[in-house]
This record gives C-alpha cells, sequence and structure tokens, in this order.
C-alpha cells in the first residue's frame, strides 16, 4: 500500500474572496498567488496526483464537448472511456476526454512529440499554420518570466493560426504554463474556466484583445481554486479507502485499492487473479465502508471510484 496523500496549505482565502468578485486589480498577481498554492500539488508525484489530473480532465471534456454542441455530461464521458473495449473508437466525446487525459500525463511533456501528437488528438491538418504554432509553443516553454503571460501567449496565438479548433488552444495554455512552472506533467485547468467569446477575442486577425492576458489570468485564478478544492476532497477520499484497506481479504484487494488511488474509475471486471464477482463482492464491500463510490447509479455496467 502506498504512503496517505501528503496534505498541504489550505488555498488562501484572500485569493478566494478576490477571485470571486468579477473585478481585480491585479489579475497577475491573484492568478500567481493561485497558482503558488497547488504548486506543491502540483509537484509532487504521489500516485493520487494521476486521479487528481484525471478528474480535472474529465470536467475539462465536459465543458468543451458542450461548446461543441454535444450533449454528453461527465457521467457519460465517464461511461464511453471506460466501458469501451481497449481499442474501440470512444466516440467524438471521448475523443475530447482522451485528448485531456494525456494533456495531464508525463509522456504529454515532450514538445518534440506535440506536432504529431497534437495533429491525431484534435483531427487536424497536419500544415504549416500547425507547426508554427507547435513551434511558437515550444519557444515559450524555455523562456522566463510571467507562466501564465506566456499560456495567454499561445493561446491567442494558437487561435489565430488554428481557428477551427479551440481546443488546440486552451491545451497548449495549459502545456505551456506547466513547462515555465517546472511541473513534472501539465494540469487541466484553463479549459472550464474561459468563454468562447473571450478566447476568440484573444486570437482576432490585425487587432488582438487587449484584455485576454488578464482574462486569462482571471481564469487561472479560478481553475487553482477549484483544482485545490478537488485536491482536498480526493485526499479525504483517499484516507478512508487506506483506512479500510487492511479489512479487505480479496485476491487482488491490494491491486485493486492501488488502481482506485490513482484511476478516475473502475468497472467491476474480473482481475488478474480474480473473477468479476470477488470483484463485485470487492467493491460492494469498499462502498458498504464508505471507501469508495458507485459512480453510476444502474443496477448493471456499474463502474466505481473514490
Amino acid at each position: 500500500m502506498p504512503e496517505p496523500p501528503p496534505t498541504f496549505p489550505p488555498f488562501p482565502g484572500w485569493v478566494r474572496q478576490a477571485i470571486s468578485g468579477e473585478c481585480i486589480d491585479d489579475t497577475m498577481f491573484f492568478a500567481g498567488a493561485a497558482l503558488a498554492a497547488i504548486h506543491p500539488i502540483a509537484r509532487n508525484e504521489h500516485p493520487l496526483g494521476q486521479l487528481w489530473r484525471q478528474r480535472l480532465a474529465l470536467a475539462s471534456a465536459a465543458v468543451l464537448v458542450g461548446h461543441a454542441g454535444r450533449t454528453e455530461d461527465e457521467a457519460a464521458l465517464r461511461d464511453a472511456w471506460y466501458l469501451r473495449r481497449e481499442d474501440d473508437d470512444p466516440g467524438p466525446g471521448g475523443r475530447t476526454l482522451k485528448a485531456w487525459r494525456h494533456l495531464g500525463e508525463r509522456a504529454a511533456m515532450i514538445p518534440d512529440d506535440w506536432l504529431l501528437a497534437l495533429s491525431a488528438l484534435f483531427e487536424l491538418r497536419f500544415d504549416d499554420a500547425l507547426k508554427d504554432v507547435v513551434s511558437v509553443a515550444a519557444k515559450l516553454t524555455k523562456g522566463e518570466g510571467n507562466a501564465v503571460a506566456a499560456a495567454a501567449e499561445i493561446a491567442a496565438v494558437s487561435i489565430r493560426f488554428v481557428p477551427e479548433s479551440e481546443p488546440l488552444a486552451l491545451w497548449l495554455a495549459d502545456m505551456v504554463l506547466a513547462h515555465r512552472l517546472k511541473w513534472p506533467m501539465a494540469v487541466p485547468l484553463l479549459a472550464g474556466q474561459v468563454r468562447r467569446a473571450e478566447l476568440r477575442a484573444a486570437g482576432k486577425q490585425g487587432a488582438p484583445d487587449a484584455a485576454w492576458p488578464s482574462t486569462c489570468a482571471r481564469a487561472y485564478a479560478r481553475a487553482a481554486g477549484a483544482a485545490s478544492d478537488l485536491y482536498v476532497d480526493l485526499t479525504r477520499r483517499a484516507e478512508r479507502l487506506l483506512a479500510a484497506a487492511p479489512k479487505l481479504r480479496g485476491k487482488d484487494a491490494d491491486r485493486m485499492v492501488m488502481i482506485l488511488l490513482m484511476e478516475d474509475a473502475q468497472p467491476a471486471a474480473a482481475g488478474k487473479a480474480a473473477s468479476d464477482r470477488s470483484t463485485r463482492r470487492l467493491f460492494e464491500r469498499l462502498v458498504a465502508l464508505g471507501a469508495v463510490r458507485e459512480l453510476t447509479g444502474r443496477s448493471t455496467f456499474r463502474l466505481y471510484g473514490l
């Protein structure tokens, strides 16, 4: 069993109070303070960090799917991802979720791989516009100075050069931010906090929106507050799971506890050493102990997670 997840100082109340209003005098300052509050979480490599990023990715994907005019919510996207066969196409919504889950993985941090990966993830033409955007993003990862300003810059450049892909701009913004802050993996933050009209204005040809850097900073401040709250909630849930672990007797119990700490959801399927019936009993025991939740509300095709 892993150690319990680390705890960190609470998100500053004065930052939360400031970002809850519409008007902030110094948005970059408050964005910096908010990101500094989640910096230890993003830098820590406890297994729970993977689950934290996956839940943020799921929330981001649900927002973006809505922007595309689709109706899938988080539950539907989770179903599309976890109830498919390994090689099945998860559908348009599931492909959006795939891109955001990839954002939070270590493998996504390599700029040399972005051109091919982003062309495939966002179904974009492999053309000069995409090459130019990726080149600018790679350069911005190596710069010094304001990380939020760099993220805002690449988002504006991306939406100007590749206007058909708003998700690409948001993905690259979070990635450039992570590089500038020296995080081991990116954290899905911006997509859930920026309005489409704001992002579109940022990439306006000829006269880019001068308010965009401030708008982006305010969005990052709000996103960091929400991410901090999510981590606190997951930490409590993980502690309950680890406290219940010694009471479990299933053949795959230790392995399943580890998976639940790292993965957004898990179906009650057969494991390496246990049958699907045995795994269902294990999950029912965990639910009874208050250690995990059944996430679908269904009587069949159930998914479990913290």
